[in-house]
């Protein structure tokens, strides 16, 4: 098994660096012996790479992840590894990219030999400072944790009261479920009751959402950040 490490400081925050190392399908990008990622759901990818002529496919699992701290994966062949880390700097981040893989056939393994893999991964690093230099933005983020290839989706804020909790009233009494509670202007909800987001009341009444979206009485108006996007502007 070879093994490749190598490093750069680029002018970004941390969070920044991070996102867009979450974006496998970008890779092609600042990647030179990777010809195509897809994204097949959270953990599993499907690479295309080519090393010295040699052409591959394999499926790799993401077997762990942290937001802006690191994201490691391995093959299902277990024919190749990768872990990328980040450490902020008083000018933005420290990417440290480690990549380990098996060699088969000549070229591979005269290149390994004569370190010539170590220099492209090197040469891809500072195509990704480049990369994310000039975007300045990530093309995508995913802020879920991935832990013994198990997937803990990010935190979407504090959960919505269920059917029979107690909710706090003026000065913070709590509500029992045969309570009622008060409206904008001071009007006297039910228990069956909803508010609107406009200060309205009504169980039928429906609110808006982001972006002009209309929302029936039971659809809670919590906005969900994008997972894993792709930039409509880039191609490979």
């Amino acid at each position: 098994m070879s093994t490749i490490t190598a490093d750069v400081d680029v002018d970004v925050p941390v969070r920044t660096a991070y996102e867009q190392w979450t974006q496998f399908e970008s890779f092609p990008h600042y990647l030179s012996a990777v010809e195509d990622v897809t994204q097949i759901d959270d953990t599993l990818t499907h690479w295309v790479v080519n090393v010295g002529g040699a052409r591959r496919e394999f499926d790799a699992r993401i077997v762990d992840q942290v937001p802006d701290d690191h994201i490691s994966w391995r093959s299902v062949d277990e024919a190749h590894a990768g872990r990328v880390s980040f450490r902020p700097t008083d000018a933005g981040a420290h990417v440290e990219l480690s990549m380990e893989w098996e060699p088969t056939g000549f070229v591979e393994k005269a290149g390994a030999a004569l370190q010539l893999d170590g220099m492209a991964v090197k040469r891809d690093l500072l195509r990704f400072k480049e990369f994310i230099e000039e975007r300045r933005t990530p093309t995508g983020a995913w802020r879920g944790e991935v832990h013994g290839g198990v997937t803990h989706p990010e935190a979407q804020g504090p959960a919505l009261p269920g059917a029979g909790a107690t909710t706090p009233g003026a000065g913070g009494t709590p509500l029992g479920t045969e309570q009622t509670s008060h409206g904008a202007g001071g009007t006297t909800l039910g228990p069956d009751e909803t508010t609107r987001a406009g200060g309205g009341t009504g169980t039928d009444e429906t609110s808006t959402g982001a972006g002009g979206t209309t929302l029936g009485p039971d659809e809670p108006t919590v906005r969900r950040d994008t997972v894993r996007g792709d930039d409509p502007d880039l191609s490979v």
